[in-house]
């Protein structure tokens, strides 16, 4: 895609906040995290995954190593780095790819699965909906797309309640770092849980199920409905 004045620039948000390493980790423990949440989403020998935010590459590597194609793909540059270690110390053949949701390169209708953890906060709302609808035109039909992000599920209740004392219940009850949240509130993207259903349904998907597990965690499984809506 060529790059334009207009378009949002992923790479100025590089640096922002710390690095998460990876979300499962690189010890035994987070390799075992990684295969259940791949075998939940029916991994298959032969599938083409790519992993988009792929941090440290646990999940790309695992799902290498189950015998798919993986695309592991991150627009840091230390990342990105990490994976490809991790993948080589373990001999996975993971293909790595320097991009972000609005960059990466793709053909139409070409992956069986697309996983995006912790990535999309990244993008205000508008360049979210263009990130979904580039994974929705990447994916096959009836192709799954698995979606973690932070996103907020209750609305701050500003009658009762500044906001101050919302991030404070937050952190004090979910045992979240406060510089995490005050810096995640002021200078992050993060939608409302009922906003994200809405983007990702008007985009095409189909819900097919969705957990807010934490009041600032959403995991979404979609599909990509068959022509004719066929099951």
């Amino acid at each position: 895609m060529l790059a334009r004045d207009w378009y949002y620039n992923q790479r100025g948000r590089i640096g922002l906040e710390p690095a998460v390493a990876s979300i499962y980790g690189t010890d035994d423990e987070g390799g075992l995290r990684a295969r259940t949440a791949l075998k939940v989403l029916g991994v298959r020998n032969g599938w083409r995954i790519a992993d988009i935010g792929c941090g440290n590459g646990v999940l790309a590597t695992e799902a290498a190593l189950m015998g798919a194609e993986v695309d592991a793909i991150d627009i840091s540059p230390a990342m990105l780095a990490l994976a490809e270690i991790y993948a080589r110390d373990r001999k996975a053949p993971v293909r790595t790819q320097s991009a972000g949701l609005l960059s990466f390169a793709f053909e139409p209708n070409s992956y069986d699965l697309i996983v995006s953890e912790f990535t999309l906060h990244h993008l205000p709302d508008f360049w979210k909906a263009v990130a979904m609808s580039r994974i929705f035109a990447a994916l096959k039909p009836g192709a799954n797309f698995y979606l973690r992000d932070i996103v907020f599920v209750s609305m701050p209740d500003g009658s009762e309640r500044s906001i101050e004392q919302w991030a404070d219940y937050n952190i004090k009850n979910h045992d979240f770092a406060r510089d995490s949240v005050v810096t995640h509130m002021r200078d992050e993207y993060s939608t409302f849980g009922w906003v994200m259903e809405r983007m990702l349904t008007e985009v095409g998907f189909d819900l097919v199920s969705v957990d807010y597990h934490a009041p600032m965690h959403g995991t979404y499984l979609l599909q990509k409905p068959r022509p004719g809506g066929q099951g």
